[in-house]
């Protein structure tokens, strides 16, 4: 299935409502080199009480003529500053480079006393870590990268394949990976306020099972991954399997007390 933005999208904020009124609000913001288009998807599977909101970076999609990002506030900020004013009770989830980007989306909203309910992490280091795994982007030509990323999965090998397409994709993809590349948070002692949930895949390459619980290093307490079969992009190997898993996940967070932000 193919999902679309719905005419009143906004160009960095998709907006994609349940059949319900909205009691949990779930922000995704996507991988490096990842799209919107790619979680759409994930409406199918959240109930219909959750509102589905997914950002979408410069240099993609409606976004395309944007310039290129150089920082995570160049991912960060534009979402921060789209999120619809009724958004409610919000959880936010990245994954892979994403969970870097969700970490300061949720430092920023709980820094302005907007804490969401909760963050979670899918398939990355802790933010207050060095990247273990760098590509470095700016040391590889074009086919070098693709190569790259081929070897983490979660880009159709057919858009890599297609000239005119690599073309397209490739410029958003080096700059993402040169800010994963870079990204480290050294504020000192930082901590978040709300839960923080953890997924993972048990044969990720990327990032180890081992390096999940790191993320216990900015929430002051233990932090105990959910691991599920699969790789890196894991979840695309069983999306069922995924959101059976999630969902409860992000009931738990709906129904605690809210934090104080």
């Amino acid at each position: 299935m193919t999902i679309s933005p719905p005419p009143a999208a906004d160009d960095v904020v998709w907006d994609l409502p349940g059949e319900a009124p909205h009691r949990l609000s779930l922000l995704v913001l996507p991988h490096a080199g990842g799209n919107a288009h790619a979680y759409g998807v994930w409406r199918e599977h959240l109930p219909a009480d959750v509102r589905l909101l997914i950002g979408q970076y410069p240099g993609r999609g409606a976004r395309y003529s944007e310039d290129l990002p150089e920082s995570v506030d160049d991912l960060a900020l534009p979402v921060l500053d789209s999120l619809p004013a009724d958004t409610g009770d919000l959880v936010v989830l990245g994954h892979s480079m994403g969970s870097l980007v969700a970490f300061e989306v949720t430092r920023a909203l709980q820094a302005a006393g907007r804490t969401p309910r909760g963050l979670i992490a899918s398939a990355c280091r802790a933010p207050v870590l060095p990247n273990q795994c760098p590509v470095h982007p700016e040391l590889l030509d074009d086919d070098q990268l693709v190569a790259a990323i081929k070897e983490r999965g979660g880009t159709d090998d057919g858009i890599l394949d297609e000239p005119e397409l690599r073309e397209i994709v490739l410029p958003s993809i080096r700059a993402d990976f040169a800010i994963d590349d870079a990204y480290r948070c050294t504020v000192p002692d930082v901590r978040l306020d709300c839960p923080v949930a953890v997924f993972g895949g048990d044969a990720d390459p990327i990032v180890p099972t081992g390096m999940l619980g790191g993320w216990s290093l900015v929430t002051g307490g233990e932090v105990v991954p959910e691991v599920l079969p699969g790789d890196h992009f894991y979840f695309q190997q069983d999306l069922p399997g995924f959101f059976a898993r999630l969902n409860p996940v992000l009931g738990t967070l709906r129904d605690a007390p809210a934090t104080a932000g």
